[in-house]
């Protein structure tokens, strides 16, 4: 039975916990905010005011946005009625495990706590809650700003449960997110990890002077960038390899791209991962044709071009 979410409670107004907040009520939800900053109202405020205008872009109703938000006095009170709990405070696993604590004691038995963390699993914060508290904490972490980038990071921790996992999906997914289910807890997580992964080498390239900041920002959104947002790069790969595929790219290029990569940390791809890789590429993409797959690849990057085009005629 799906969970009906009617209340969220926001536990930390900065931007994530402010962009959070303008997309909770833009969805009809009741949110109730709870940080120890001074401005915290004028602070929401000015939020939902610049936010506005980005969610009703997005087809969503905004009239009466500021009317489904409240400032609550304090982390009891903002979760006392709570459906849903985010909570987007210090990045330290310390602070984390004490408001926890806080949050699985005045929250309702029955409303899910997550936690906006883009690096700490939750395992590490959750050692000392009951079992039926633990089973409802995961981590949401969202890129910012929650309220246009659409993905949501659901990771369970150690002893979350199976029926908050899908909870978590049923939430994110109500308010317009993208979520996906991580099955193994990691440091950073997937999103971090790859951005982190990328930034590293265009620091190098930049610092070795390959590259100007500038080119090879231009290189990503002209290239990779492009490539990537409309089918990723295991995709990407796989139609780079023509009809016969991930399977025919690695068999032609595998080993000199391993090359390219060399000293940066990477295991080589020895047989047997290499095979496994494969397969799992075929099993994802392999219901579906060459050209039914460039096809949508192909529309897909028209339309982000001619996305970019308007928006840099609209500045100019």
């Amino acid at each position: 039975m799906t969970r009906a979410f009617r209340t969220a409670a926001v536990i930390g107004a900065g931007t994530i916990g402010l962009s959070w907040t303008a997309l909770f009520a833009a969805h009809g939800l009741t949110v109730r905010v709870s940080d120890p900053r001074e401005d915290l109202a004028e602070a929401v405020t000015e939020a939902l005011e610049q936010y506005a205008p980005h969610l009703a872009a997005r087809g969503l109703d905004v009239t009466g946005l500021a009317g489904r938000v409240h400032i609550a006095a304090d982390v009891t009170d903002a979760v006392r009625d709570a459906d849903v709990v985010q909570e987007n405070g210090p990045e330290r696993a310390g602070f984390k495990k004490d408001l926890f604590a806080t949050l699985a004691r005045e929250a309702p038995a029955h409303a899910l706590l997550l936690s906006s963390s883009s690096a700490i699993p939750s395992s590490a914060f959750t050692g000392e809650l009951a079992d039926e508290d633990a089973a409802r904490v995961l981590i949401g972490h969202p890129f910012n700003p929650p309220h246009l980038v659409p993905l949501v990071e659901v990771v369970p921790g150690e002893r979350t449960g199976e029926e908050a996992v899908q909870a978590a999906l049923d939430f994110y997914t109500s308010v317009g997110r993208t979520p996906v289910v991580e099955r193994k807890e990691i440091p950073g997580f997937v999103g971090n990890r790859l951005q982190n992964a990328l930034s590293r080498e265009a620091v190098y390239l930049v610092d070795q002077g390959v590259v100007t900041p500038e080119d090879l920002d231009k290189v990503m959104t002209n290239s990779l960038g492009l490539r990537w947002a409309t089918v990723g790069p295991f995709l990407g790969s796989h139609l780079g390899g023509g009809p016969g595929g991930y399977r025919h790219l690695v068999a032609h290029i595998g080993a000199s791209m391993q090359q390219t990569g060399a000293g940066g940390g990477t295991p080589p791809l020895d047989g047997e991962r290499q095979e496994r890789l494969i397969e799992a590429v075929e099993k994802a993409y392999g219901s579906s044709t060459y050209s039914e797959l460039t096809e949508t690849r192909d529309r897909r990057q028209l339309a982000v071009l001619a996305a970019l085009d308007s928006t840099e005629m609209e500045e100019n």
